[in-house]
């Protein structure tokens, strides 16, 4: 019987310190962080491209999107890219992937999974940039903007070695 106390208290132990220090990023008055650090591991919100057109609160209109999947993506992975960038990593360093794709009208309303592989294979898996993280894509009913066809989350590692920015 003690020999497993000891144990479970030297797993705790070891595991709180695998975790290390939480550090929260994004503007302090945020409903939410737009990153998070465990340790070396860095989790990113989820990330859409910047919007196309602004909204007109007097009109009861919201900012959205003109392009398609393939073009929003390739907007929303420049973004997580830019974020990664401010906390000292890039698009290699991504380690998880998890896109949520709207249905397209022109598709009949199912996600465009060609247009979306279309815009990933430009960041992940070429020559400048060979590393592709472990992926997961589903369609959800609809996005936070109505016109916005994906929304990426991403977790990041730093390489060992390198030291906190």
């Amino acid at each position: 019987m003690q020999k497993k106390i000891v144990l479970a208290v030297m797993m705790a132990t070891l595991a709180g310190a695998a975790y290390g220090q939480v550090k929260r990023v994004g503007p302090e008055k945020s409903m939410f962080s737009s990153a998070v650090w465990v340790g070396d591991t860095v989790y990113l919100s989820g990330t859409m491209a910047p919007v196309d057109y602004q909204g007109d609160k007097a009109k009861g209109t919201l900012a959205g999107y003109k392009g398609d999947t393939k073009a929003q993506a390739i907007g929303a992975i420049k973004a997580v890219e830019a974020t990664l960038k401010e906390q000292g990593l890039g698009l290699g360093d991504i380690v998880q992937m998890q896109a949520f794709l709207a249905g397209d009208p022109a598709k009949g309303g199912m996600m465009d999974l060609d247009g979306w592989n279309e815009a990933y294979r430009q960041f992940f898996g070429t020559a400048e940039q060979p590393n592709r993280p472990v992926r997961a894509t589903v369609q959800v009913a609809h996005l936070v903007l109505p016109t916005g066809m994906i929304e990426i989350m991403v977790i990041a590692a730093r390489p060992h070695g390198e030291a906190a920015k």
